[in-house]
This record gives structure tokens, sequence and C-alpha cells, in this order.
């Protein structure tokens, strides 16, 4: 399997005045799912070397925390994810945001996020270059348009942004959760082998 650096989510716990990275179980397998290994990140800043420590052969950035510069408490992680997305298109790794990771991305190239609303726990249908899909959402940010390389991939009804790429530098981001689904979509696995260098699906 290849190794994909995965960053994590930041919780606090006040009993034990401790901030902790968190992963969801629910990543491995699905990753595995893809012939991935799933390689959490510690947020630290040194965390940037493991892009070379662990042979990675691309970076997953998950959901969870908002971005600092939208009310999230969780900067590290904003400074963690920001040193390895430079560094992994620096060396033309791939890279694929989830939820808050495209979110981020969208940040990074100049887009402006706003609150949007219908897209918490729920399910919605989006359109895709492919035609129609259901998929999953959990986010209270989002965008109308791309930026800079992203460009638009699939939209929900909406018009909120559900999907992007710049595949000159190797960069995709997806609103869904892939990994929240009970089983996983064939789509989606494909997916994630074809971008993160695995090749066509053969599930």
């Amino acid at each position: 399997m290849i190794p994909v650096l995965v960053t994590q989510n930041v919780v606090v716990d006040h009993t034990r005045g401790e901030r902790r990275d968190t992963l969801d179980q629910a990543w491995a397998e699905f990753l595995a799912a893809c012939g991935l290994l799933a390689v959490p990140v510690p947020n630290h800043p040194a965390a940037v070397d493991l892009l070379t420590a662990a042979d990675a052969g691309g970076l997953l950035l998950t959901g969870g925390n908002d971005l600092a510069a939208y009310g999230g408490s969780a900067p590290e992680r904003d400074a963690v994810e920001a040193c390895l997305v430079a560094a992994a298109i620096e060396r033309g790794l791939p890279v694929l945001g989830v939820c808050r990771g495209m979110q981020f991305l969208l940040h990074r190239f100049g887009a402006r996020l706003e609150p949007v609303t219908g897209h918490v726990a729920t399910e919605h249908v989006i359109e895709t270059g492919e035609g129609p899909r259901m998929v999953n959402s959990f986010h209270r940010w989002g965008a109308r348009a791309g930026a800079g390389p992203l460009r638009v991939t699939a939209r929900a009804a909406d018009g909120v942004v559900e999907a992007v790429a710049a595949l000159e530098l190797r960069v995709a981001g997806l609103m869904w959760h892939p990994e929240r689904n009970a089983v996983a979509d064939v789509r989606d696995v494909a997916l994630f082998r074809d971008h993160l260098g695995v090749g066509s699906c053969a599930r």
C-alpha cells in the first residue's frame, strides 16, 4: 500500500488541560480499501519532515476544525497544513482536501468562504462532470466560486462549490466525507486511488 500523510483534528480536553490530535478510525479503513496506508500527522511544525521520512505518496487534508481565519481555535493545525501543502506542491506530490481540507485549499488560493445553510448533517444531490450524485454533508462554511488554479468540478443545487481540482498542481478537494459512508462508494474509492497515484479502481 502507498503511504499517505493524513492531517488530524484538534480536540481540547479541558479536564486534563490537553490539546489532542484525533483522527476518525474510519479513515484508516477507507484508505485501506483504496490501497493507501494512513500515516497520521501531528499538529507540530516538525511534521513537514514526514513527507520525506515516510516516503509519502501524497497528502490528505481531513475535516474538523474551522479555519482560524473564520473563528476556528486550532491555529497550529492551519500552520502545519500550510507547510505541508507548500512542501507537497513543491515536490509534485498529490494533495486531496476533504471538507475542512477543501476549505483550507480554497482559502489558500484566495477564495472567500461564507456561512452556508442546509449543509450540516444531511444528504443532498450535487452536479458533477459525470452527472448528479447524492453525497453526505457536514459543513457550515462554503464557497460560491473557485480561486486561483482551483477549477470547480461539482456544485450543490444552491450554488455552493462541492469539489475543485487543479490538475497541473495535482491538487483536488471535495466537501463530502467518503469515510463516513457505511459502505465505501466505488466512485470515491476510484477518485482517491486515481488522484493519490494508486491507479484505476480494482474493487
